[in-house]
């Protein structure tokens, strides 16, 4: 098994670099699009088998050095009672939308293990199937809810925003049901095999530090803190706000995933030395071909400098458009690249 990623989220040596990339499963590879035809994404995640080869696909492609999970971070929303309809352009609609306190009333427990076996099981045969490993995820207790209020997209997170600020104590329990709830799900997820776990909070970037601290950072520590006494090993990524760095460690995770606005070297610094890292480079850089790509890429590694704790990866997931030849170049190029521990902090400076 290569478990070149657990070694370096646990800051030990590689070898080299490890990578994959978020949404590496994705719409940019012609084989996920033929899997994909005209079947729903949540008939596919019902099927284990299904989703499992669409999970395992991006290593036909590149040699990546784990596969993440095919599944969405809406799923839990299923084991919750709830109907979800995935709708181009907007995203994952819920039945029951989130807008009074009566609404968050009305949620009632449930345990991953009976509800969202379907997922699990798509672990268990992956990591049978795998010589790398696979990784779960699931969303931040913010991100999750930003799904749970009606409205376009783009309106989406204000709305949540004004629902936490006009009904603090309705926002609490919601974000605290749902602390629970995914942290039980990422734990199903590490028993059935997964060796690490994501926590995605996709959308924190959009909140001040003060509204992050107050309203988002206790019920985030929650989760990765049922996660650390499990024994999971989590990656705790957000995008969008670098000044929430700092706080972002303070919730919690074995590594923090970063975005790219700003340089790698930066943001390990807000993290804390003792801290993994993963990230920084720009989803977009793909699109601008090999030469260029690999070429950011390189930077981000000299800036790393082999300091141990570092997984290569995006700020954010691999874009539709993204020719696959360009992400195996990123790939090979980080593979190639040569680790040198001794006497380096690359991340210091």
């Amino acid at each position: 098994m290569n478990d070149r990623i657990l070694r370096a989220l646990r800051c030990e040596p590689v070898d080299r670099t490890p990578v994959w990339f978020m949404r590496q499963a994705g719409r940019s590879l012609p084989r996920y699009r033929e899997l994909r035809k005209n079947r729903d994404m949540f008939e596919i995640l019902r099927d284990p088998e299904a989703a499992a080869q669409i999970t395992a696909l991006p290593l036909e492609y590149y040699p990546v050095d784990a596969a993440i999970l095919f599944n969405d971070l809406s799923t839990p929303f299923l084991g919750a009672g709830l109907s979800v309809e995935m709708r181009g352009g907007v995203g994952p609609v819920v039945d029951r939308p989130i807008t009074s306190p009566a609404d968050v009333d009305r949620l009632r427990p449930f345990d991953p293990r009976d509800t969202l076996d379907f997922c699990l099981e798509q672990i268990r045969i992956l990591t049978g199937r795998l010589d790398v490993p696979v990784l779960g995820f699931v969303g931040a207790p913010f991100t999750l809810c930003s799904y749970l209020v009606p409205g376009p997209r783009a309106h989406r997170i204000d709305a949540l925003k004004a629902f936490i600020w006009r009904e603090p104590a309705a926002w609490h329990a919601l974000a605290d049901y749902w602390a629970v709830h995914l942290a039980e799900f990422a734990v199903a997820q590490h028993e059935a095999g997964a060796a690490a776990v994501q926590v995605f909070d996709s959308w924190a970037g959009a909140l001040s530090r003060e509204d992050y601290e107050a309203h988002v950072l206790p019920h985030s520590a929650k989760l990765l803190g049922r996660l650390r006494k499990a024994g999971v090993v989590s990656i705790h990524f957000a995008t969008g706000n670098p000044a929430l760095l700092p706080l972002l460690a303070a919730a919690g995770g074995d590594a923090i995933g970063v975005d790219w606005r700003q340089p790698i070297n930066a943001a390990w610094n807000a993290i804390g030395k003792d801290r993994a890292i993963q990230g920084n480079l720009d989803p977009a850089v793909l699109l601008a071909g090999t030469e260029r790509a690999t070429a950011k890429t390189r930077e981000i590694l000299e800036r790393v400098g082999g300091r141990p704790g570092h997984v290569f990866n995006l700020g954010h997931g691999i874009l539709p458009e993204t020719d696959p030849a360009v992400v195996r170049a990123v790939v090979e190029c980080v593979h190639e690249f040569p680790v040198r521990h001794a006497g380096r902090q690359g991340g210091g400076t």
